[in-house]
């Protein structure tokens, strides 16, 4: 299947999802997360504010508050061609950005924690880590020009396949958490 098509069966499923599996299911990846040794280890998370269906991060971004971790999200520079992290704090306005993703509303402070644990969005998975990612190349580029990052995917167990085929710019994910969806 190739990447259109397979972006199209992602997001009919996730569009049929009912609020109440997505919370479920969000809270059960949490917990994973929060028993993984990368997050375990990592000082701060680099973590996106989610989007539509996707899982959610507002419980994850306090979780990783109340285990003492700073917290860092997404913005898309005024360009529209790269993505850098700003730091965010419990309280901090955000509202719909690039592609209406929310994101910071302040320009800064810009994240330097060169270690933080980089939690990835996508619409598909692989064991390996390969990732189906949205399209736009953000996570790639930005982890092409900051390595030291490790790197975890959460996602819906439909979303997980056997195999991806991905393109040599793209990066795989360090580790892949899955859960079937609670209903």
């Amino acid at each position: 299947m190739d990447k259109t098509a397979l972006r199209r069966e992602i997001r009919a499923k996730k569009r049929a999802m009912t609020d109440a599996e997505i919370e479920k299911t969000s809270a059960l990846l949490a917990e994973k997360l929060r028993a993984h040794p990368a997050y375990r280890a990592a000082k701060s998370l680099y973590a996106y504010l989610s989007y539509n269906q996707e899982v959610r991060t507002g419980p994850i971004l306090a979780m990783a508050w109340a285990d003492g971790k700073a917290v860092a999200v997404p913005k898309v520079t005024a360009d529209g061609r790269a993505m850098e992290f700003l730091w965010l704090r419990p309280g901090d306005a955000v509202a719909p950005g690039y592609c209406a993703i929310p994101e910071p509303v302040a320009d800064g402070p810009l994240a330097d924690d060169e270690t933080a644990l980089v939690l990835l969005p996508g619409l598909a998975f692989d064991p390996q880590g390969r990732r189906l990612g949205y399209g736009g190349g953000f996570y790639d580029a930005y982890l092409a020009a900051h390595p030291g990052h490790p790197t975890v995917a959460l996602c819906y167990g439909f979303q997980l396949f056997d195999h991806l085929d991905t393109d040599d710019h793209d990066i795989p994910a360090d580790a892949v958490l899955a859960q079937e969806v609670t209903r």
